[in-house]
């Protein structure tokens, strides 16, 4: 469900491109230290842009460090670190660990089980030290397979569950920002979740597995009564999102911010809407 917060490479300067990657490295860095290769196995842009977010908000003082990675093994790489990275790398293990319970809870998934072993102890730990987050990402992902189970149509409801769990961990500290990290925080995840939907939906209906959108899809008149529905929520979404965080004084990193909340979260969208419109064109020849 996650890897749609990214940014729009073509429109960054080669500078703001680079920063960004020091903290997507710096990220990947602290997992690895702290977590091993299976923590690094977890790297995601969404928690490269909740660490970045929240730097620019708190003005965290932030460290460059250089150091190898698996992909870079001769020559040194610059990295950022601060201890919002922290934060970050522990919120992406708590979700690693949750999920897998919940796979091993829904279907007796091996892999749910092989996974939580893995990650249980640290899990456990972070869980004890960021207690609020933890219980949020437990409870709403209870939520979201109950309502899987019962093939809710409601498609608001649904994700919005996904949204609750996300404004928990936008929520780093309990403060004069925390009403409009929330609201940032539930509008993200939201559009996060529908998202993930939408690029589903085709092979949901093939294997006939649980996707909100079916009903939503059925309830149109046509595809492009459908397409149409779903832009317009997404861009609901985003614009709400949007709204929270000019809000904000997020200054530093401002640019990279936007770049990504302004375009890089279409693009996904827009790879998917090219592919299908190709995969049409070819079915008319």
């Amino acid at each position: 469900m996650f890897g749609y917060v990214m940014i729009d490479k073509p429109e960054l300067k080669v500078k703001e491109f680079y920063r960004y990657k020091a903290y997507y490295c710096g990220l990947c860095r602290e997992l690895k230290e702290e977590y091993g290769f299976r923590g690094r196995m977890t790297l995601t842009y969404d928690m490269t842009f909740l660490v970045m977010f929240l730097t620019s908000l708190y003005e965290s003082e932030t460290r460059e460090v250089a150091s190898h990675c698996p992909l870079h093994p001769v020559k040194k790489i610059p990295m950022l670190q601060n201890e919002i990275t922290e934060y970050g790398a522990k919120m992406n293990i708590l979700l690693t660990y949750f999920k897998f319970e919940d796979d091993r809870k829904d279907d007796n998934s091996l892999a749910g089980a092989a996974g939580m072993r893995l990650f249980r102890k640290k899990a456990e730990l972070i869980s004890r030290e960021y207690k609020r987050q933890a219980h949020a990402i437990q409870k709403q992902l209870k939520v979201l397979a109950d309502y899987e189970q019962a093939e809710e149509e409601n498609l608001d409801l649904v994700a919005g569950a996904f949204g609750t769990l996300m404004e928990e961990l936008f929520v780093w500290k309990e403060d004069q920002w925390e009403e409009e990290l929330r609201k940032f925080g539930f509008y993200l995840g939201k559009f996060i979740y529908i998202m993930d939907a939408y690029d589903d939906l085709p092979k949901d209906l093939k294997t006939n597995s649980y996707n909100p959108l079916k009903a939503v899809s059925r309830k149109c008149r046509n595809r492009e009564t459908y397409e149409e529905t779903i832009r317009q929520v997404l861009v609901m979404m985003m614009a709400e999102a949007t709204a929270a965080f000019e809000k904000l004084p997020c200054l530093k990193e401002a640019e990279i911010l936007r770049n990504i909340l302004y375009s890089g979260v279409w693009a996904k969208y827009n790879k998917i809407q090219k592919e299908r419109q190709e995969k049409e064109e070819s079915h008319g020849k």
